[in-house]
């Protein structure tokens, strides 16, 4: 484990997570470091109880909202591999260690012909991150392609291994959410059937001719989404920031103008037309505003504080609930 201190038997000082977090923002732990192997959680975990101390972990710092000073220790995930295994004929398996980039990963697969990835293809954040925020774009979620992971948990050292079952995958939702911090991922399994069938029913995707190749999804999908999303390499953002609300049928009935379509539980809406309709596209805060690309991304203009996101984002929940009736839910984990 690598510790922002003079020796790991003095920890002292303070661990700056600047550039660790995509929206940009200016933030420094108490106590940090790099994990690099499950064995430096339990290290990290005790030095944090014997102060007395919270004890969080990031991955890529993509989903975070971080406060300018954070009174806990921090651990940064940097677990490394990744592997193929080709050894079931309908189906190739891949497995990454937590810390492995999510984009990267996608890439890597696309590049040996692998197909089953690709529309998931230039999400930010690592391995790890993924299954626990089910990410999902373009018509796939993690859990259509999940097979395995294993994960520590952090007050035990038990490590434990997790089906999909196991894991509770719903909307942007884990098992993990609902016990944060108490395990870290390790290693995620994705089982990618073969043959590859393309999944093309997102507009945008749907109009592909001609001979269609996990390569020529993969770039037409980061296509898509260099035109609606600012690239937080150059435009600190956290991606989308709040979800799109589910409801029950009869709660959408009375907003017939709004887009929406079913879904397991109810009936989901879309957050960033909420946020457009309600006159938030391009709004501003300090340094913070809501992109004029797409309303549902919060971005760093240059020189935001952790007030000026708090204070924007508050202002689009009380917008939208008073405009709508409906209550926007942030989706980035706010750290303080």
């Amino acid at each position: 484990m690598s510790l922002a201190t003079p020796s790991p038997s003095s920890l002292t000082g303070a661990f700056d997570l600047s550039e660790h977090n995509t929206l940009g923002l200016a933030a420094r732990a108490l106590h940090g470091g790099f994990l690099t192997e499950p064995q430096d959680v339990a290290a990290a975990h005790d030095f944090a109880s014997r102060r007395g101390l919270p004890f969080h972990l990031l991955g890529g710092g993509s989903n975070c909202v971080l406060a300018p000073e954070i009174e806990a220790v921090v651990g940064l995930v940097r677990l490394r591999g990744r592997s193929l295994d080709r050894s079931t004929p309908d189906l190739v398996r891949v497995t990454a260690r937590a810390g492995e980039s999510w984009a990267d990963l996608v890439a890597w697969t696309v590049a040996q012909g692998i197909g089953g990835l690709e529309n998931l293809a230039g999400i930010p954040g690592t391995v790890g991150a993924a299954p626990i925020q089910n990410i999902g774009a373009y018509g796939i979620e993690l859990a259509d392609v999940f097979d395995h992971l294993t994960a520590l948990e952090v007050g035990t050292g038990r490590r434990l291994r997790f089906d999909r079952a196991a894991c509770r995958f719903a909307y942007r939702h884990s098992r993990f959410k609902e016990a944060p911090g108490r395990y870290m991922v390790c290693d995620v399994t994705l089982a990618l059937p073969q043959p590859w069938r393309p999944v093309l029913g997102y507009a945008g995707l749907d109009a592909l001719d001609g001979p269609v190749t996990p390569r020529r999804v993969m770039e037409a999908v980061l296509a898509l989404r260099s035109a609606k999303l600012p690239d937080w390499r150059r435009t600190g953002n956290a991606g989308s920031f709040f979800h799109n609300p589910i409801l029950p049928a009869e709660a959408v009935a009375r907003l017939p103008e709004m887009p929406s379509h079913p879904v397991e539980g109810g009936i989901k809406l879309s957050a960033g037309w909420l946020l457009e309709a309600a006159g938030l596209k391009g709004a501003r805060h300090g340094g913070a505003g809501f992109s004029d690309q797409h309303a549902l991304v919060l971005v760093n203009h240059g020189g935001a504080t952790f007030e000026d996101v708090t204070a924007l984002a508050a202002r689009a929940v009380r917008t939208v609930e008073t405009r709508f009736g409906v209550t926007l839910v942030q989706e980035p984990v706010t750290l303080r």
